[in-house]
């Protein structure tokens, strides 16, 4: 049954009911020094108290924060802290969509919305929504991939934090946020994965000097072209690599000789 639908059978309590409730209110009274002090109870202001009168909750809202007063003997309460609530998912093995097995965990920050519902519908709020983060993380983690586990945390915590708060909604909890903080690989998928942006790395270096050796190449052509329509450029340039050696105090100096002159000597 819905909470609404329990909280209209609790209104009554029966002849019986009202007979023990007029006797513990008319006692009370008879000895209220004492019966004062059993009588008011104080909430803080992050408290709400939830009222049982013969086991029935007796309003439809919890009281708090400040004083509120119970009749001894037939009146019990229970209260409910209403500050937001941080605990962490254990590590959990999961085997994601493609065949790999890692190690997540994670945090989840809830508070409780309806004190009344988190009493009445479940034995204990906290404890049940810890499990449940650890089956819904297993359940949205087992959908993803190796690749959208390790990219789409922001995505992954979403979606838990849906489904969490979707199914603690009767509990009267609300699941505020779900972070994942760490998710381990195995070291065999570790090696592997190092060893292949490894050789990405290598391949990447090979294309870039490939294409520096096919840009220089360009430019010595065209420096080629240039020289050869001007003979006077290239004795200038014999005589900047000349003054280029000199700065560098160089003992040995090489002088290139032109073929045709070597060439005469050889026909002689």
């Amino acid at each position: 049954l819905r909470i609404s639908e329990r909280r209209g059978e609790n209104n009554g309590l029966g002849c019986c009911g009202w007979i023990l409730v007029i006797i513990s209110a008319f006692f009370s009274i008879l000895i209220f020094p004492i019966t004062i002090f059993i009588s008011i109870k104080i909430v803080k202001e992050y408290e709400r108290a939830v009222i049982f009168r013969l086991g029935r909750i007796t309003a439809r809202k919890a009281k708090g924060p400040g004083i509120f007063f119970i009749i001894p003997c037939t009146d019990s309460f229970v209260k409910v802290d209403l500050r937001t609530i941080s605990f962490d998912i254990p590590p959990q093995e999961i085997l994601t969509k493609d065949s790999v097995t890692v190690s997540v965990d994670g945090v989840v920050y809830f508070r409780v919305n309806d004190p009344i519902a988190a009493v009445a519908n479940v034995s204990n709020a906290d404890y049940s929504t810890r499990l449940l983060a650890q089956t819904t993380l297993r359940n949205v983690l087992g959908t993803k991939n190796l690749s959208e586990v390790l990219s789409d945390r922001e995505g992954i915590s979403q979606s838990m934090q849906m489904n969490l708060d979707e199914a603690t909604g009767s509990w009267g909890i609300k699941v505020e946020r779900v972070e994942i903080k760490d998710v381990k690989l195995p070291q065999q998928l570790q090696r592997a994965m190092a060893t292949e942006a490894e050789a990405a790395r290598e391949a990447r270096a090979k294309v870039i000097a490939a294409e520096g050796e096919m840009n220089a190449s360009r430019a010595l052509k065209e420096a080629s072209l240039v020289i050869a329509e001007s003979p006077s450029a290239l004795q200038l340039r014999y005589l900047q690599t000349l003054s280029t050696i000199a700065a560098e105090k160089n003992s040995t100096i090489i002088f290139p000789l032109p073929m045709d002159i070597i060439s005469h000597f050889m026909k002689e």
